[in-house]
């Protein structure tokens, strides 16, 4: 038999679960091998100072979860099953690199509208009857579906009827459950693409294949010879290098007669114009378009959704309901009624108005003190494309923005074709009064690393 030294805090209260879970715990860690016995309840009780029945109870417990077995006349022994957990190895070939929290695509989320959003949430709780907080359509809420309808018509030139969206966890979301419906198993993509989108494509069962894009967007006549009928691509503003799709290249990837899968990813944020409207206002019975609050809000709200043709809505909206029955309704109502008074307007003209003026920024400095880096891109999202000098190490270069607390990535692992040493650096979070100051540093920084 094993002497035991279970702690116990007889003022909490519980005695019999304290027990059991030091117990649990040992038996975890492996102090208590499989196999070994444990005193019989009566001498346990007398070592501890408590009740019989307070053993008895804790070792029925762990009968009951599989840690111990107890047979008449022989006693309670550890289970056989109960083996300490070992740790998993760790991986060796991982699809990507972990990739959450700040990414260059990130808004600046101290300027989240948190008043007005609270608001929101609040007359939607006041108002929303019971009966709305019960399972509802995996589609969405029909208010969130009608405004969107709505503001996507004025907004993105799109083509939609409240019917033909889905509400989605944000746009990964929507582009797999769109790739999972169609069946895609080749999908063409752009060269180079973000770093996400290859593993969600590959995660969706579907292959890449990588098509090159330059200062027109996608070249539409290697996509024609690539044989893949489905491309996903970023026609508003390309990421990484934030061209936009050309109108001759728009009339030609129409023309070629494939699936298109848009994600409209910050078309909200043009500086120089107004938006390019979205592709799918041009053919909506073949352009699947993804969206999302993800750039323009949160991306913690993780409210987006899907315009599709109505046969392949109606397969999405089932997919989402056998996947996870849908988004959280609150959030949707609330998105519904912050639309519906016009407080997403208004917050989008302001972070606009800021967004144009951090990267207005960015450029001046990059201009006066490192005029060896070209700005590639229009005057849009929240991110620029750097291209860098020859002798320059992307990788080096990327590293010392992220240690100056720029979001930046090296455009290298975005390519399937050699190009240029680039860089991508997102200017939502960087205040005006700062741009000067980090490009300097940043100045500094790669010069010592070429006098090294």
């Amino acid at each position: 038999m094993t002497d035991l030294h279970v702690p116990l805090d007889r003022e909490r209260g519980g005695l019999a679960a304290q027990i059991a879970a030091e117990l649990r715990g040992s038996i975890r860690d492996g102090r208590l091998a499989p196999g070994t016995r444990l005193p019989a309840s009566r001498d346990l009780a007398a070592d501890l100072a408590v009740s019989r029945g307070v053993v008895v109870e804790a070792y029925e417990q762990l009968v009951a979860e599989g840690f111990l077995v107890s047979r008449v006349g022989k006693g309670t022994h550890v289970a056989a099953v109960a083996a300490p957990r070992q740790a998993p190895p760790p991986r060796q070939d991982t699809v990507c690199a972990p990739f959450y929290g700040h990414r260059p695509t990130s808004p600046d989320l101290s300027g989240f509208p948190r008043e007005r959003w609270l608001a929101s949430v609040r007359h939607v709780l006041a108002t929303l009857p019971s009966d709305a907080l019960d399972y509802g359509d995996p589609g969405g809420v029909p208010e969130l579906r009608q405004e969107l309808a709505g503001y996507l018509k004025r907004v993105r030139a799109a083509d939609v009827r409240p019917e033909n969206l889905i509400i989605v966890g944000g746009v990964a979301q929507g582009l797999s459950l769109s790739l999972l419906v169609l069946g895609v198993e080749r999908l063409a993509i752009e060269d180079p693409s973000s770093p996400r989108q290859v593993p969600l494509v590959r995660r969706a069962g579907a292959t890449p294949v990588p098509v090159p894009s330059d200062d027109e967007g996608l070249n539409v006549k290697a996509l024609a010879a690539s044989g893949a009928d489905t491309v996903l691509l970023t026609p508003a503003h390309h990421y990484p290098t934030g061209v936009v799709l050309s109108p001759g290249r728009r009339a030609e990837l129409i023309e070629w007669g494939g699936v298109v899968l848009e994600d409209d990813y910050d078309a909200e944020f043009r500086f120089d114009r107004d938006p390019v409207g979205c592709l799918q206002g041009l053919a909506p019975d073949r352009v699947i378009l993804s969206g999302s609050v993800s750039k323009s809000l949160a991306p913690g709200l993780r409210l987006g959704w899907v315009a599709a043709p109505e046969d392949l809505a109606a397969a999405v909206r089932r997919a989402r309901g056998e996947l996870d029955l849908g988004s959280p309704v609150i959030e949707q109502y609330a998105l519904a009624h912050f639309l519906r008074t016009g407080g997403y307007d208004r917050h989008l003209r302001r972070t606009r108005r800021e967004y144009r003026r951090r990267r207005d920024a960015l450029v001046t400095a990059l201009n006066e003190e490192l005029p060896e880096i070209r700005v590639r891109g229009i005057e849009a999202g929240l991110h620029m494309y750097l291209e860098l000098p020859e002798d320059w190490d992307e990788a080096a270069a990327a590293a010392a923005a992220q240690a100056l607390g720029l979001a930046a990535e090296p455009v290298g692992p975005m390519r399937f074709s050699p190009g240029p040493p680039a860089m991508v650096v997102g200017f939502a979070r960087v205040p005006v009064h700062r741009a000067a100051e980090a490009v300097q540093e940043l100045k500094v920084r790669m010069s010592g690393q070429s006098l090294d």
